[in-house]
């Protein structure tokens, strides 16, 4: 009687497209290519019998789910899945009972599959190490967070550490043909115009199920799919972006100028739009981390420990949540006072040794450790600064040919004031001015 319920209800509720859709065999995965070629232990573990446990670390939407799957699928082994997010120890040590019984009774291995496995406690995964550990499972662990942060050390040296990268656009395309073709899916019930397809790639941002559940909100309000369809379906207006086009640099060029004008309101205007049409964040957290020293510098020299922060929190947290920490980096950038002195100086510098300004480096300051050095005259009488006041004793440190040459010239913007001042006093205390 239940049986027969459930599946009537499975009937009257058709999976999701993205469920509908997930691949069968390692063959059909799209994307991660660098796990799924011969030899890997994914490949590995599809064609032997031993059980092994794995890590799969990666973004939401990369397949993680769907290669447990597969391997399932392509080995005959029972599937278990269980979510960190409501699983306790009771769950974890059934499940594990039940795979012990299932192998002695018939031999048959059973994968185990957890989800969000970074939010189990330390009580929750030490329940998994006897499994593990004595492989009465094969053990796959789903997980968007670094696992050297959120896994138990004895349960990450007995398991595999697999990295899952971001789609690409042309894998997310892929995936959404597939969909609109197969049987599965939407069997060619449904056209999709080239540039909705287009406007479904930049909305995923990477994340293959992202992007079936839109096209599957899209199909169910028409069956000609266009752009107009798309933003109906999803709540999101198409954003005019092309990432090799002349709005991708027109965006990029506007961003810096608006932060370097200090129109924090702007900015962040350009930063919205970049995400929203999918621009790569990694990309955004490089051009900040350039802006903090090009346009701050000095001026703010905590500006650039910001923007370094907000580059690793981007590749540690990703979208969605890294827009806040990049919103962060690009208020502090565009509020900060402003000082191009540091470029003008890296750039003056550079431009005299390409014209031939080299010169030798001075006897006093060259190695004096190696053998024979000593011979050479290296290192003869140079002047120790750490045994004068204030650290400072007057020598000559540039080749004489840059000697009275000047490369960095403070503003007495923000803190570089207090810079400007002191290496004004330096300056001539060192050319005896």
């Amino acid at each position: 009687m239940e049986s027969l319920f459930d599946s009537a209800a499975e009937e009257a509720t058709p999976q999701p497209l993205a469920v509908r859709m997930r691949p069968r065999t390692l063959d059909e995965v799209i994307g991660q290519r660098h796990l799924l070629g011969p030899g890997t232990p994914l490949r590995r573990l599809v064609e032997s019998d031993a059980p092994m446990s794995l890590f799969l670390w990666g973004p939401p939407g990369t397949g993680k789910t769907t290669l447990a799957y597969v391997v399932s699928n392509a080995t005959k082994r029972r599937f278990i899945e269980l979510s960190a997010v409501s699983a306790g120890v009771k769950d974890v040590r059934a499940a594990i009972d039940n795979a012990r019984r299932e192998l002695g009774m018939t031999g048959r291995q059973t994968v185990l599959f957890v989800d969000e496995v970074h939010r189990f406690n330390k009580a929750q995964q030490d329940a998994l190490l006897p499994a593990v550990e004595n492989r009465w499972v094969t053990f796959i662990g789903a997980t968007t967070e670094n696992p050297f942060f959120s896994v138990i050390s004895p349960l990450l040296s007995r398991s595999l550490l697999l990295t899952l990268e971001s789609l690409s656009d042309d894998d997310v395309r892929a995936v959404l043909e597939r969909a609109v073709a197969d049987e599965r899916g939407l069997g060619g019930r449904a056209g999709l115009a080239q540039q909705a397809l287009d406007h479904l790639v930049r909305l995923a941002g990477g994340d293959a199920r992202r992007s079936l559940t839109y096209l599957e909100a899209a199909a169910l309000l028409a069956d000609d799919i266009t752009v107009e369809v798309v933003e109906k379906a999803v709540d999101k207006a198409a954003v005019r972006y092309d990432r090799q086009g002349d709005q991708h640099y027109d965006v990029i060029s506007a961003f810096i100028k608006s932060m370097r004008g200090s129109d924090a309101d702007a900015a962040l205007h350009y930063l919205a739009r970049m995400i929203e049409a999918g621009e790569d964040p990694r990309f955004i957290a490089r051009r900040i981390v350039i802006f903090a020293s090009e346009d701050v510098g000095m001026a703010d020299p905590a500006c650039l420990q910001t923007a370094v922060a907000v580059a690793q929190a981007v590749q540690l947290i990703g979208l969605p949540e890294a827009q806040i920490n990049l919103a962060h980096a690009v208020i502090h950038c565009a509020l900060a006072p402003k000082s191009n002195a540091v470029v003008k100086a890296i750039g003056a510098a550079a431009a005299d040794v390409r014209r031939g300004l080299i010169g030798q480096v001075p006897g006093h300051l060259r190695d004096a450790h190696y053998p024979g050095a000593a011979k050479l005259g290296h290192g003869e009488d140079y002047r120790y600064p750490h045994d004068f006041d204030h650290g400072l004793v007057r020598q000559d440190y540039a080749p004489e040919q840059v000697r009275e040459r000047r490369y960095y010239e403070p503003t007495t913007h923000g803190a570089e004031a207090a810079v400007a001042d002191r290496w004004a006093r330096i300056r001539d205390f060192l050319r005896g001015t």
